[in-house]
């Protein structure tokens, strides 16, 4: 197995004006300070703060993720920002496919495929999301559904090197409400999903494709998240708004 440093992602969502970013920035910088990070810290903010992320985070350890991009280069699609769009303005990464996006927005697992390519095509890597809902869960399905989402979603993509693709395990219903995967329970997806890219992709690229957990990630339980095998760090949520509650979740990753 190849050796795998965590990442530690903050989805900000729709929160925080440029004004805030800025900082909320200044704050991360200050907290970590001087210290040899084991971790990469990616922040994602809405669009219109991107730019004040990227200015409040230059010369710092932080990097600076888009939330959704849309697969064409561009055109007539009001509302929508291309992956050339997001690279040209610092960004190196790019999430895809989150739960609120399949949920609010009529994502599927086409749009999802398509968007992964557009990502790669701009040199951006994508931050794939995959998991179930509560009624999956419970009706035994959380290995189909997620094979499903890997499956479509990858179809017909090249990935030579494991630094292209990160993959994040956010199992629908501990988003916002406050539940938890036990750390078992993760575990299990992780080494599951790792299985799923070792038939998709060679082994050595599979083994080294970090995978994070998301789901209610906070800095009380992120230690014992962390300390599984197969989960290589966090796509945080709410947790990732507050400076001390994010920095405690870094300082989890050593």
């Amino acid at each position: 197995m190849s050796e795998r440093k965590s990442i530690i992602a903050g989805n900000w969502k729709m929160h925080k004006t440029a004004v805030e970013t800025r900082e909320l920035v200044k704050e991360l910088r200050a907290g970590l300070g001087s210290v040899d990070l084991k971790c990469e810290v990616i922040i994602a903010p809405p669009f219109t703060s991107l730019p004040a992320a990227i200015e409040a985070a230059d010369g710092s350890a932080i990097r600076v993720a888009a939330q959704n991009l849309y697969w064409a280069d561009e055109g007539a699609f009001t509302g929508e920002v291309s992956g050339g769009m997001i690279r040209d303005a610092g960004c190196g990464h790019v999430i895809v496919g989150h739960s609120e996006r399949r949920q609010y927005f009529g994502e599927t697992d086409s749009t999802v495929n398509q968007r992964i390519g557009a990502a790669l095509g701009h040199d951006l890597v994508p931050i794939f999301c995959v998991g179930e809902s509560i009624e999956e869960r419970e009706g035994g399905r959380t290995f189909d559904v997620v094979k499903e989402q890997l499956g479509k979603g990858l179809e017909g993509v090249a990935i030579s090197d494991s630094s292209q693709l990160v993959v994040a395990y956010e199992p629908v219903w501990c988003i916002g409400t406050g539940r938890t995967a036990t750390p078992e329970m993760a575990e299990e997806v992780h080494a599951f999903i790792r299985g799923e890219l070792r038939n998709k992709l060679a082994d050595q690229v599979a083994d080294g494709v970090r995978i994070l957990y998301g789901g209610s990630v906070k800095s009380t339980n992120a230690r014992e998240l962390l300390s599984c095998r197969n989960i290589d760090g966090a796509l945080v949520g709410g947790a990732s708004l507050k400076a001390g509650e994010f920095l405690g979740i870094i300082d989890a990753a050593k």
